[in-house]
């Protein structure tokens, strides 16, 4: 989890809180753990109860990017709350950026599409001896993602929201039990801004968007844990040869072809002698690129066109973050999966070619 650390701290750094529009909001949270495996049934007791503390800024257009994105909210959010069965589970705590944009936006309302991630604490995981039950989560520190949308309505210095979103604590499946928490929270907030008067949006002449391809490749590091609980951690590692389409400031495509070892299959096929090319797991990858300035949001699928041993389902599942330094340096924390199943959390450096 140290990469986790490492990388959210430059995450946070993508916020600087300049003496423009900054506001503080507070919102008060309720929903319920929802079981994503009859497994996990028997956790949800009772509901959830949380709440948020942000600090943000609105986007003027200082940079390109904010007016392709309607002129977005961004910042830092604080989380402390219940997830559905205090006895088992314990209480969470957390800190994520985030980034809010405006589908609809008129003068004094908008609705919103919100996405963040960082850091959450949960105080009770899964014991042998004594939490046999709390079967969710197996380790105190994971990662926390937050997918929502809000309405926010806007008065002088004042906001007022109401929001739905979906929060999630994981660990990426490098310690098991990691079936993960996922809890739907309906939420209700206000916000205060510290100027007397709005900021209108500023006017700079940005250069002219140029559609073009980059290609770059990627080296990938990881370990994965397999049961049974306590058992062997086996490393992962892999290469991605990448293509990527940018046909405008806020949208563009990737594509990689994926060699994998995964040095984990031989767990769950432990009876058959395995050479290191049988274990090779070749895939073809095509993701959406949301570029966010130098940040970039990636999600996509890809299909194994090489798995002898397909321990898992054919196809696989990317959602992260990437961060593109100027001399074609990046730096990769994404999450590989199978539908909803974590396989492990991908921590890679990279170049971009002639950047």
């Amino acid at each position: 989890m140290k990469m986790w650390l490492v990388f959210i701290v430059v995450f946070f750094s993508f916020f600087s809180f300049s003496q423009s529009e900054n506001w503080i909001e507070g919102k008060g949270k309720i929903g319920f753990l929802a079981a994503h495996r009859s497994v996990i049934g028997h956790l949800a007791t009772e509901h959830a109860f949380a709440t948020e503390i942000s600090y943000c800024k609105q986007a003027r257009g200082e940079k390109a990017w904010h007016e392709s994105y309607n002129f977005p909210t961004y910042g830092v959010t604080g989380f402390f709350g219940s997830v559905g069965n205090r006895a088992l589970l314990g209480h969470y705590a957390g800190a994520y950026g985030f980034f809010r944009i405006p589908i609809v936006k008129l003068k004094n309302y908008s609705f919103n599409w919100k996405m963040g991630c960082g850091l959450g604490y949960g105080t009770k995981i899964y014991n042998p001896e004594t939490n046999i039950l709390s079967v969710a989560v197996s380790t105190h520190l994971n990662a926390l993602v937050s997918l929502g949308v809000d309405s926010r309505l806007v008065f002088n210095n004042h906001s007022f929201t109401l929001g739905l979103d979906m929060t999630h604590f994981s660990n990426g499946a490098t310690k098991v039990p990691n079936l993960g928490l996922n809890i739907p929270y309906i939420s209700l907030g206000y916000g205060f801004r510290f100027q007397n008067d709005p900021i209108d949006s500023v006017i700079i002449s940005h250069k002219p968007f140029v559609k073009k391809w980059e290609y770059g490749i990627m080296g990938i590091g990881s370990v994965k844990e397999v049961f049974p609980t306590e058992g062997k951690k086996y490393p992962v590692v892999g290469l991605n040869l990448v293509g990527r389409r940018y046909f405008k400031r806020n949208v563009g495509l990737e594509f990689s072809f994926d060699v994998i070892s995964k040095q984990a299959i031989k767990a769950y096929e432990d009876e058959i002698e395995m050479t290191q090319g049988e274990l090779l797991q070749l895939g073809v990858f095509a993701g959406y690129l949301m570029p966010l300035d130098k940040f970039h949001v990636i999600v996509g699928m890809g299909y194994y066109i090489k798995d002898k041993y397909k321990p898992e389902d054919p196809m696989y599942h990317r959602v992260g973050l990437r961060y593109v330094f100027a001399n074609g340096i990046n730096i990769n924390l994404v999450l590989k999966s199978h539908w909803a199943r974590a396989d492990y959390v991908e921590y890679g450096i990279g170049y971009t070619f002639k950047k």
